[in-house]
């Protein structure tokens, strides 16, 4: 049925838009960092993923367990003696955000460097769980399915840390009004650190998904950066739930337009969808209305 062999694939490639996105939230929309190095962490994953189980056999799921701490860590140290230290020394918000813009687009540059001395700009992909499954009578590679699980799992479990925890309710209180936030005792340069860790530690786990069946190269980066800025936007900066949302979305018109038009106009596809949500509703589809 071609609704269900559209959805189904929609869905997956949506659910990992959404975890891919979901980091980003948490690095602008908490921490205030507008991360354009970002896709490289999700890159640098996929690549490590790619490398481990080539020449170790490692399945891709066990990495993941290595790859989110490591990447929350390395974002951590980035927060806490690159950014912050730049943040302290701006004038206003403004120019903070300007700073972080400069200072993580170098980085960018640097991350991309290294990876494309190591790797080359050769495309690679690996085979692991690429058998056929049939799901509503739509035929899907089990490798898929496993990765829309964990994003599911991952996804899930972030939601209900950033609305069920008192760490949680004062990430969205700082994501609100950081000033805010501050007059009522919460440390802002420390949470906003651990929110920028995590959501590092999110498009890596993202990275070592994505990479089980997408073919990748060095040079990627910016092209996830872009989707993910894209997904934070339409769902509304900070939202978690518009986050997901805009995700799945996203994910369902590439696919239809992919299936039902051309696959060369998804990305045309992607930012039509885009203007329209900023057209209709500016702040996003779960921002508040402008008044």
């Amino acid at each position: 049925m071609l609704l269900i062999d559209i959805l189904l694939p929609g869905i997956v490639l949506g659910g990992m838009y959404a975890l891919i996105a979901l980091g980003l939230t948490l690095q602008y929309g908490v921490a205030r960092v507008m991360n354009l190095a970002y896709g490289e962490t999700l890159v640098v994953a996929a690549l490590s993923a790619f490398a481990l189980y080539m020449g170790t056999s490692l399945s891709p799921l066990l990495a993941l367990f290595l790859a989110i701490p490591a990447a929350a860590g390395a974002n951590w140290l980035l927060y806490r003696f690159m950014l912050l230290p730049l943040m302290r020394r701006s004038r206003d918000a403004g120019a903070r955000e300007v700073d972080s813009i400069l200072v993580t687009f170098g980085l960018l540059f640097v991350i991309q460097g290294i990876m494309l001395v190591m790797f080359g700009g050769q495309y690679y992909s690996y085979s692991y769980f690429s058998v056929p499954v049939v799901v509503l009578g739509s035929t899907l590679a089990l490798n898929r399915i496993v990765a829309l699980a964990f994003a599911a799992v991952i996804g899930i479990a972030v939601y209900l840390a950033l609305t069920r925890t008192r760490i949680g309710t004062a990430m969205r209180a700082l994501a609100v009004d950081a000033n805010a936030a501050r007059l009522v005792g919460i440390d802002v340069a420390a949470l906003s650190g651990i929110a920028f860790a995590i959501g590092g530690g999110l498009v890596a786990g993202g990275g070592v998904l994505v990479s089980m069946f997408l073919t990748f190269n060095a040079a990627m980066g910016v092209v996830f950066t872009m989707k993910a800025l894209v997904v934070v936007i339409m769902g509304g900066i900070g939202n978690v739930m518009g986050t997901l949302v805009a995700g799945l979305m996203l994910g369902i018109v590439e696919t239809a337009v992919a299936r039902l038009v051309d696959p060369g106009l998804t990305l045309a596809a992607t930012y039509t969808l885009f203007l329209l949500v900023l057209l209709l509703r500016p702040s996003g589809l779960f921002g508040a209305s402008a008044r």
